[in-house]
């Protein structure tokens, strides 16, 4: 599979053309083939490309212009539809030729599931990485129901991956007993609620580390995000995120990757779910992307 040429439909707001000529990647992982509540979130990466052309090219968070940074939209991966299995597989096949490539992925989802198999591709590179993860649920099941190939499962099958204590949660505020449980004999570090404040303790000792990120945008208060596949009250404002993505980009770390999963615009018809989930994406190239 080729990560070189775009797959299909419009591109990110001011997208280069030339993939040689470019430091990172943007590319859509367009599945919702195991989700439990509600689907929908393989039309995000599309419609998070669309909704950027009314985006401002110019950021006065870091005080940086899009054209600053090169970076190619290859399109949405062409995923077969119900096969989760090998759509993860062609996932990390393409991963794994942006990394080799030397290009910075971006990734949009769909559902947080499609986080696991780049996970894997980025750990066959960065055997030291850690994981920063934004999100309102913990992620952390062994199965759903009987089946480990599940979007409630990413974070659980990192931990094993990587070893528990080199992720980091934030933001989680939904998940089962058992899940906050093994958060806390594992090894691992959970911020529950919030995700500015445990970032700002977290950071410096996570300095020089190389750190991939993962954000499911349900971490948003319903009120600010509503077009999601499980919606959670109780959470952060789209401001928060911001400041966030924010710090991290302030902060020492190395950031390898990261990815921004579970828009599903058909439930959000105001479109501020994708409207944030565009301007979140143009300030994590301004700020994450190294040349």
């Amino acid at each position: 599979m080729r990560f070189d040429e775009a797959y299909s439909g419009n591109v990110f707001i001011n997208s280069h053309p030339l993939v040689e000529e470019s430091d990172a990647v943007i590319y859509g992982m367009p599945m919702d083939w195991t989700v439990s509540f509600r689907p929908g979130s393989r039309f995000g990466p599309a419609r998070i490309r669309e909704v950027s052309l009314g985006l401002e090219e110019y950021s006065p968070y870091v005080d940086r212009h899009l054209d600053e940074v090169k970076y190619y939209d290859a399109g949405d991966i062409p995923l077969p539809f119900g096969n989760p299995a090998r759509s993860l597989q062609m996932i990390e096949e393409f991963v794994t030729k942006v990394l080799q490539a030397n290009k910075f992925p971006l990734g949009l989802g769909g559902e947080h599931l499609v986080s696991w198999p780049v996970f894997k591709a980025m750990y066959n590179k960065y055997q030291d990485m850690a994981i920063i993860h934004i999100d309102a649920h913990a992620d952390l099941r062994e199965e759903y129901e009987g089946e480990p190939l599940s979007h409630s499962t990413p974070i659980r099958k990192a931990c094993e991956l990587i070893g528990a204590e080199n992720v980091y949660s934030f933001g989680i505020r939904s998940g089962m007993k058992e899940e906050f449980q093994f958060a806390k004999d594992s090894g691992m570090y959970m911020a529950k609620f919030d995700v500015v404040e445990p970032l700002k303790e977290v950071l410096p000792k996570l300095a020089g580390r190389n750190v991939y990120v993962t954000i499911d945008i349900d971490v948003l208060d319903p009120a600010h995000a509503p077009g999601t596949g499980t919606a959670e009250a109780g959470g952060i404002t789209s401001k928060e995120l911001l400041n966030a993505i924010t710090l991290i980009s302030n902060s020492k770390l190395n950031i390898i990757g990261t990815d921004l999963v579970e828009v599903a615009p058909a439930y959000d018809p105001t479109e501020q779910t994708q409207i944030a989930a565009s301007k979140f994406v143009r300030e994590i190239l301004l700020g994450w992307v190294k040349k």
